[in-house]
């Protein structure tokens, strides 16, 4: 593993309305031994956590789908997006915070998760580190219709459908969400459904 040599010569605050965008300069050690100053862009949203809730009985797994406006500007035409259930971690553990999420979300209430893996899915710009849960779910474990906080300004379609139907989905550009397309590719390599 090759060793950096980074030191932070300034931060400065570009935005601290949502999240916090800052613009940090910085010297690295290049590979040849000069050292570089450097400025770069980072958006610090806070890490998440993301599950894809699988039925092996039925085949079937609960996606949401909701209004995403960073979609809508780069052209999906009604900016709605298909997804697995996420949210931020807000100082909780990873595993309390996507138990709490998709109650809300989904309306299923479970209790047994398995962490997968960890994922920067942005890292050139943003600093957020995603923990990747699976989870099986039945119907018993639907405790209310889920749909998100009203407010937290959340709308979301829980849907729940075939897996094979959603591989298709994939191909055919109806699922374009990379944490989405991960869980579903790892249910499929690992021959879960």
């Amino acid at each position: 593993m090759r060793e950096t040599n980074v030191s932070i010569e300034k931060t400065e605050i570009l935005s601290d309305n949502w999240y916090t965008l800052k613009k940090v300069t910085f010297n690295i050690k290049k590979q040849n031994g000069e050292t570089e100053t450097q400025s770069r862009e980072a958006y610090d949203r806070g890490n998440g956590a993301v599950i894809l809730l699988y039925n092996t009985d039925s085949k079937k797994i609960i996606l949401t789908r909701q209004f995403r406006l960073p979609t809508y500007i780069n052209g999906n035409a009604n900016g709605m997006l298909i997804e697995a259930c996420a949210g931020l971690l807000d100082d909780n553990n990873p595993e309390d915070c996507i138990r709490k999420e998709t109650e809300e979300e989904t309306g299923y209430k479970i209790s047994k998760v398995e962490k997968i893996f960890e994922a920067y899915m942005s890292p050139g710009s943003v600093t957020e580190i995603l923990h990747f849960f699976i989870a099986e779910y039945s119907d018993e474990m639907k405790i209310n219709e889920g749909g998100g906080l009203e407010e937290e300004g959340e709308n979301i379609e829980v849907l729940e459908l075939n897996f094979d139907e959603t591989l298709a989905m994939i191909d055919n550009g109806e699922i374009k969400d990379a944490k989405t397309i991960m869980l579903l590719q790892h249910l499929r390599l690992k021959n879960i459904l």
